[in-house]
């Protein structure tokens, strides 16, 4: 099966370069080339390419901007499928990498990493899964562990997701597997899979129990009352 990539990055050189180290696997194909935010949605939108490859600053609409464009809830009866982006960037300041997993990208690579890196990064996050790159990740961790003991800060995690992304939320609490929450939406189970790896990165959480429990911590889902 071949995952289709959609590379936007400014630089025409990088891009190309990105572009001859996909095109070089049997399972990679390369559907499009943008070199900025804009034309990175319209590309989107008109490939529907199963991961977008983002650099994070572009002239006109940067990448984060795009991200969240593009990861925004969509009609319920649109066709195109969930978009998975994996941001690729030579910046690592918290500010880009946060700035980007909250706005929907399910990956962050850096510029620097192993060309393997980046190859296995676009397989991982093609598969529905989430990629940082080890450079950033212990930053990220860091973040993550302290989470659960601020408790002020739940509303505010919350209110990051998205529609569809509260929703899943609710089914993993209600002890719904990914098969069952795909099958109770009517979604594929990669597309679940992205969405439960959105929730688990905007709000902050390492797993799926942290997760679980913030729902019930916000009152997004109300424990049910025992029976007398």
């Amino acid at each position: 099966m071949t995952t289709t990539v959609l590379v936007a990055d400014d630089q025409a050189v990088v891009r190309g370069g990105i572009t001859m180290l996909l095109q070089a696997e049997p399972d990679l194909e390369v559907v499009a080339e943008a070199s900025d935010g804009l034309q990175a949605i319209a590309l989107t939108r008109t490939y529907a390419p199963d991961v977008v490859l983002m650099d994070v600053r572009m002239p006109g609409l940067d990448g984060v901007a795009a991200t969240r464009a593009l990861c925004a809830d969509r009609p319920a009866d649109a066709e195109l499928p969930l978009v998975k982006v994996l941001m690729l960037t030579t910046f690592d300041d918290d500010e880009a990498v946060y700035g980007a997993l909250l706005a929907g990208a399910t990956g962050y690579l850096l510029k620097q990493a192993a060309p393997r890196d980046l190859i296995a990064a676009v397989r991982s996050i093609a598969a529905g899964d989430a990629w940082i790159d080890p450079a950033v990740a212990g930053r990220v961790i860091k973040a993550l562990a302290g989470v659960p003991r601020v408790a002020d800060r739940v509303p505010e995690l919350v209110s990051r997701l998205t529609a569809r992304e509260r929703e899943v939320l609710v089914l993993m609490a209600e002890g719904l597997s990914n098969a069952e929450i795909a099958a109770r939406l009517v979604l594929g189970e990669g597309t679940v899979k992205t969405h439960v790896s959105r929730v688990l990165m905007k709000t902050a959480t390492r797993d799926r129990a942290q997760a679980i429990a913030l729902a019930y911590r916000c009152g997004l889902v109300v424990p049910a009352r025992l029976s007398p």
